[in-house]
């Protein structure tokens, strides 16, 4: 059979690997970063950009989308095309996808930093930026089916099953968690409220871990440590029923995180028992992944990418087997809101993600440049390294999110909380935090030897931006189906046809579990004395949304009594009907805030405490860990955007009365004239117009609509 020349185009694969590396730097120092801060407050540097609230997004963003995203592009430009013995379909598409991603996250940073998001975790990234996320999506997967449909072999490999995966369920996700209802350039309204609001961006937030953070991982697993290894998958069956049940399973799984929350218990249910049923193919992909180095352990012991493909792959066996133990219910009541999930996630995005990265780059990188690594044993040493980093972040998460769960719950022989003051669970945990923050700061220092060993071998070699091939052409026989293919061989003779397969599997769950909750009204009950937000309370909550308040605190109080005791009556779905987004949280560093208005006796905080405790935490409670906002006695609410955001909420369907945003000024100012003159009388003189005049409003409003015993001054 006569061969093709052609060659495969590098260009793209080194330019994503040091994009890779470069954001690796940033998202890793952004996160010690803040792994200082949790303990060390003074370590925004006085500096508003560089509080908690926002440089934690922009951490988990540079990870997922820069740090990982970059990598996933340069496994999947080098593997694609020489699992389909071509060339990348267009080199104009692919210099548009790099620059446009990279465009993409400079803009993430800068806007996050600035305060712009929409509060929603993993997805805070305003609207603009989420329609250039959706065309550079579009780039990619033209760029990627074009390759596949000019291909040389008859059969898509594994690897191509779960990129294709990868592409469409994230679309879908993309696109559904993100529709909002824009009010300025880079202001905007999620479309979704409360409930509603927080199951979607949980079926995102999951399944952004799913099919971002794992199936493309699992695609470059079955790539690479096979050619690493020199040893063939070792189940191609394993192989089938590990994709086709990992991606029907996956998508259901995302009601997980709010158990014990307002959602439906069925929801609930739901997400729990699919939770669990991922063990089988989760495990199943990890066994076929270590398998597959069987006979090769000599290897596997002198090789520090076989190494890091072994540790990477263990931790994703380990966090796959975590998560759905933390899905059931009796374990979910201790480890949710506390640092035992943060350290779950990082198992993953330390062991998983960032192991498999470090193999491929120390093994791409010297072939994408015709030598050989610098040094294999300072790979080594950042193997060891690296290991050892992740063992003293997790452990002491473990510990201290078992020890934060305890105390919130403990009781005194006489039916008394023993910790009524949150502040003594946080005191609790500062040593565990500093050994997670040691952790953090040898991951990065391994990080930096991988950065100095890659220079190094880049100056050795010679570029190779073209790499000569061959291989026959597609005969047109290869399309005819024979009588001993099976239906799955069919398929990958079919990417089109295995396409539309895989977006029907995923497309199952979300459709059972989302639609009923926006047709049955009996899903999301209202409260009649549940309001909208006057309109400086609105304003407050966006300025505790901008500042990432909802980073650090829940909004969710949970039918425990240990919980109702501390914070008061357990929360209902109608309460938050009209927030847009919901701010439920997910880690409680301080305590919760959904009944902050309402309190009785001694915990009564009234609007000069608040003031206080905003300019600085530490005059209040010395223990406190909470970085000081003095900025926000000082800048001016956005007062003329009001009109807008009342229109936009009108739109959302919130009940203000008609022509509302015709008089809304009025009332903001209004309302914030007299908590200024409440503030005066306390002694505090300040103007009326201030952003901490709003959020004080909005703190005080949590939880005054469904008191039964509303506080009076």
């Amino acid at each position: 059979m006569e061969l093709q020349k052609f060659s495969y185009d590098n260009r793209m694969t080194r330019n994503f690997a040091i994009a890779t590396i470069v954001w690796g730097v940033v998202g890793l120092l952004a996160g010690l970063l803040i792994a200082l801060q949790i303990f060390i407050p003074a370590m925004n540097f006085g500096l508003e950009f560089t509080t908690f609230g926002r440089t934690r997004p922009v951490h988990t963003n540079a990870i997922i989308f820069a740090f990982v995203g970059n990598a996933i592009f340069t496994a999947i430009y080098y593997s694609l095309q020489r699992l389909l013995k071509t060339r990348i379909y267009s080199e104009l598409l692919s210099k548009i996808h790099f620059w446009g991603w990279q465009s993409i996250i400079v803009a993430a940073a800068v806007t996050l930093l600035a305060g712009f998001t929409t509060g929603k975790e993993y997805a805070e990234l305003e609207w603009p930026i989420d329609i250039a996320i959706t065309l550079i999506w579009v780039v990619f997967g033209w760029n990627m089916f074009g390759t596949i449909l000019q291909r040389r072999t008859s059969h898509i490999y594994v690897s191509i099953w779960f990129y294709i995966a990868t592409w469409v369920t994230v679309a879908v996700l993309h696109i559904f968690n993100s529709l909002a209802l824009p009010v300025s350039f880079l202001k905007s309204y999620t479309l979704y409220a409360g409930v509603q609001d927080a199951l979607v961006q949980w079926w995102y937030g999951h399944n952004a871990v799913a099919f971002f953070l794992t199936t493309p991982f699992l695609g470059i697993m079955y790539y690479f440590v096979p050619k690493v290894s020199g040893r063939p998958v070792y189940s191609y069956k394993l192989s089938i029923v590990h994709f086709w049940s990992l991606i029907f399973l996956y998508i259901w799984a995302g009601p997980h995180h709010l158990l014990y929350s307002s959602l439906p218990d069925w929801l609930q249910a739901l997400g729990t028992t699919f939770s669990v049923m991922l063990i089988a193919p989760s495990w199943g992909g990890m066994i076929n992944g270590l398998l597959t180095l069987r006979g090769a352990w000599d290897k596997v012991r002198k090789e520090p990418v076989l190494k890091m493909f072994v540790v990477g792959i263990t931790a994703y066996g380990m966090s796959t087997f975590e998560g759905p133990m933390m899905s059931f219910k009796t374990v979910n009541a201790i480890s949710h809101f506390t640092d035992w999930t943060i350290g779950h996630v990082h198992i993953g995005a330390l062991g998983w993600n960032g192991m498999l990265t470090f193999g491929v780059i120390y093994w791409l990188v010297p072939r994408l440049y015709n030598t050989k690594l610098y040094s294999n044993k300072l790979a080594n040493i950042h193997f060891w390294i690296a290991t050892l980093a992740i063992i003293f972040y997790a452990i002491p998460l473990y510990i201290g999110g078992i020890t934060q769960a305890l105390m919130w719950k403990q009781f005194t022989p006489d039916g008394f909380l023993m910790y009524p003051n949150f502040l003594e669970t946080v005191a609790q945990l500062i040593p565990m935090y500093t050994i997670r923050a040691f952790g953090g700061g040898l991951y990065v220092t391994g990080f930096l030897i991988l950065v100095f060993n890659i220079v190094k071998t880049i100056q050795a070699g010679s570029f190779v931006a073209e790499e000569e091939a061959e291989a026959p052409a597609l005969h047109a026989n290869s399309e005819i189906k024979t009588q001993s293919e099976t239906w799955h061989r069919f398929l990958e003779r079919k990417p089109i046809r295995f396409l539309i397969l895989a977006t029907v599997a995923i497309l199952i769950g979300g459709i059972v579990e989302v639609i009923p909750t926006y047709l049955v009204k009996s899903n999301i009950p209202t409260i009649s004395s549940v309001k909208p937000y006057t309109p400086l309370e609105l304003q407050g909550r966006d300025i505790y949304v901008k500042e990432g308040c909802y980073n650090c605190h829940s909004q969710m109080v949970r039918p425990f009594r240990s919980e109702t005791e501390r914070y008061g009556e357990y929360s209902k779905a109608g309460e938050s009907v009209y927030d847009h987004p919901f701010q439920f949280g997910s880690k409680r560093t301080g305590p919760d805030l959904a009944r902050e208005g309402v309190k009785t006796g001694k915990m009564y905080k009234p609007n000069s405490w608040h003031y206080n405790h905003f300019i600085d935490p530490q005059k209040m409670n010395q223990a406190s860990i909470m970085p000081k906002y003095p900025w926000l006695a000082k800048k001016e609410i956005d007062i003329q955007s009001t009109p807008a955001k009342i229109r936009a909420m009108i739109t959302l369907g919130v009940p203000y009365p008609a022509n509302y945003d015709q008089i809304a000024i009025n009332d903001l100012k209004s309302q914030a004239d007299s908590i200024a003159k409440d503030l005066a009388a306390a002694g505090i003189q300040t103007e009326s117009n201030l952003e901490i005049i709003a959020l004080i409003a909005y703190v005080q409003r949590l939880g005054v609509d469904i008191s039964n015993k509303p506080v009076k001054k």
